[in-house]
């Protein structure tokens, strides 16, 4: 399905231009799906498919902040805790004061540290994290940078420690089987990764105008979780969970409102959340994954007009969740979601790959990633140029 003519035409273009050896673009717009398609290939000399599994890098992160809501939920820890409380040899180098709520906005001084994944073990690189030194002239809350991967690795071992799953088998449990996301993952078993064989898509690099594996697809990569970006599924299910956002946190339990399968356990979604009742549009029982108070508190203004000393950009930030920033520059705040896009947007983008989000305001969730990691300034000008085709497609220019 695809009635996206001028994104569709801009994606083969750039592709033509070696920029990406393929795509996959998934979009809905009040729930109905408007796009599902793929373009190129997924590997050299293997077609992309809208069946793909790609990698998403960072998009994968706010998957981490909706498994640390459910247990704010559950009143198993609070935003304001300090990750001490939780992981006490945390505390180390004086970083007690630190809590879930620096580390779900950026305003954590800790990050850079290589961890070793994915060839380290999990306990180990959590060791690493723990006895990190702060950055120096930097109070906690206080400064903002945006950090790649340390502090997302002590994300999942807070839900490790509080619920007795791993992280990745904790998500695969909680979110993604709820929402019949079966072939996302953000650690595979050996099994799973061996039987998809070519279905796998290897990102690619192709800065330079040279096209190389990046390595990041490799079965160590694959089963070995790493919170803040080893995420892997189609974008039609990375979409599904934006789209559950759109809608309060539920998850339909008919086929027609996915218009796929039905979710592959909704008993323990619904177990564990202890709620269903009507859908307003359909009259079909859900299930829940998080509130739609839990959901508007995910996607509030918990950071505003703070400089991002990663990014050299002034962004806001919810929890997890990129803020549409344009209101600090349409034309350089980084990785946003094009100039159309309502100033309630949410999401993440992977790196100089890939971008998921949703748009409260015009009901679309979209989730597209272009195989091939193109340098910043390349990749910069073409999801630019995309997410503008992508709103004058569906008419939301006004």
């Amino acid at each position: 399905m695809n009635e996206l003519p001028r994104t569709t035409q801009l994606l083969q273009q750039q592709m033509a231009s070696g920029l990406h050896i393929g795509a996959q673009v998934y979009v809905s717009l009040r729930q109905r799906v408007v796009a599902d398609f793929a373009i190129g290939e997924s590997r050299p000399g293997v077609e992309m498919t809208p069946n793909t599994i790609m990698l998403w890098m960072s998009a994968t992160k706010p998957v981490a902040a909706v498994a640390i809501a459910q247990l704010w939920e559950a009143a198993k820890l609070s935003l304001d805790d300090p990750i001490a409380r939780h992981i006490p040899e945390f505390a180390q180098n004086g970083k007690d004061t630190i809590t879930i709520r620096h580390i779900l906005t950026h305003t954590v001084p800790i990050r850079w540290i290589e961890t070793g994944w994915p060839n380290t073990p999990w306990d180990r690189i959590i060791a690493k994290i723990c006895g990190m030194r702060m950055e120096r002239d930097w109070a906690p809350g206080k400064k903002a940078g945006y950090s790649v991967y340390s502090t997302w690795f002590i994300l999942g071992e807070i839900v490790r420690r509080l619920d007795g799953r791993d992280y990745a088998r904790y998500v695969r449990d909680e979110v993604f089987s709820p929402l019949a996301m079966n072939d996302s993952w953000v650690a595979m078993t050996p099994e799973a990764y061996r039987s998809y064989d070519t279905r796998l898509g290897i990102m690619q690099k192709t800065e330079g105008g040279t096209v190389s594996d990046l390595g990041m697809d490799t079965e160590a990569a694959c089963t070995n979780a790493r919170p803040s970006g080893s995420g892997h599924g189609p974008m039609r299910e990375l979409g599904r969970f934006y789209e559950m956002l759109l809608v309060g946190g539920t998850v339909p339990t008919s086929k027609t409102e996915w218009e796929g399968e039905a979710p592959a356990e909704p008993k323990r979604a619904l177990e564990r959340s202890g709620s269903a009742g009507a859908s307003p549009s359909s009259g079909s029982v859900v299930h829940r994954i998080i509130s739609p108070q839990t959901v508007e508190a995910l996607v509030a203004r918990h950071r505003a007009g703070l400089y991002d000393q990663t990014f050299k950009h002034i962004m806001d930030w919810g929890l997890g969740f990129v803020l549409n920033s344009n209101q600090y520059g349409p034309d350089t705040v980084p990785y946003g979601y094009g100039p159309y896009a309502s100033p309630r947007t949410y999401g993440h983008s992977g790196f100089q790959s890939s971008v998921a989000f949703g748009d409260p305001e015009n009901g679309l969730a979209a989730a597209i990633v272009c195989n091939g990691t193109a340098g910043e300034a390349a990749h910069d000008k073409r999801i630019r140029a995309v997410l503008t085709a992508l709103y004058e497609d569906l008419g939301l220019t006004g």
